[in-house]
């Protein structure tokens, strides 16, 4: 029974964790700086995520100097997604790797020196069902790009086979060629070691009776 309420306990605890996870935060990266963001992301796990950095004067353009260069990694330096001097911008992919990933907001230096407040949203795992729309172009996109390697695969395949159809037929007329000229070696052959006993037969029998032996 006190098992069953520790086991009930951290099941709560847990789910408090994952999903107090998917709220999005807020953080500020100074120009020259580097700030990045992990995340440990089981495998075949899907993941997506959202930034942008927040205007600092609401109603106004916001400055062109707000801009900052995004790279998204994994544990094994796997890189996952790269925006360079952008203002907002989100990712999606599905986890190929168990492991902490990374994802670095680098704002360029300028004078005079700045400090940027990013929103991010990243979600991983159960949570990203809430991202249908983002979770899905990450999808379709990567999977146009496998049934392009599998037609390509397919293409190539059946490039080979016709090739080796085409090899087959050429050795099936080589063998063909081949054993016609062997027929006619070997006949020949025969014809001529015939006609070479017959030389020699006539040749005993005469020197034979030249020397009256028969």
């Amino acid at each position: 029974m006190q098992f069953q309420r520790w086991g009930i306990f951290f099941v709560l605890v847990t789910g408090f964790l994952v999903w107090s996870r998917v709220e999005s935060i807020r953080f500020d990266v100074e120009t020259g700086h580097t700030k990045c963001i992990s995340e440990d992301i089981k495998v075949n796990a899907m993941s997506v995520g959202k930034y942008h950095i927040v205007n600092p004067n609401e109603g106004l353009p916001l400055p062109d100097s707000h801009k900052v260069t995004v790279r998204v990694t994994s544990t094994n330096g796997g890189n996952y997604h790269y925006s360079d001097h952008v203002s907002e911008g989100q990712f999606s992919f599905q986890a190929v790797e168990a492991g902490d990933y990374m994802a670095c907001f680098f704002a360029a230096d300028h004078q005079p020196h700045s400090t940027m407040t990013i929103d991010f949203d990243w979600k991983s795992g159960i949570a990203t069902k809430d991202w249908g729309n983002v979770a899905k172009k990450g999808s379709i996109e990567n999977m146009q790009q496998e049934l392009k390697k599998m037609f390509d695969t397919v293409q190539l395949i059946n490039e080979d086979m016709y090739y080796l159809r085409e090899r087959e037929q050429e050795m099936q007329q080589l063998n063909i060629s081949t054993n016609s000229k062997l027929f006619w070696l070997g006949l020949f052959s025969i014809i001529f070691a015939l006609s070479v006993a017959g030389v020699q037969l006539w040749h005993l029998k005469t020197f034979f009776e030249k020397k009256k032996l028969i």
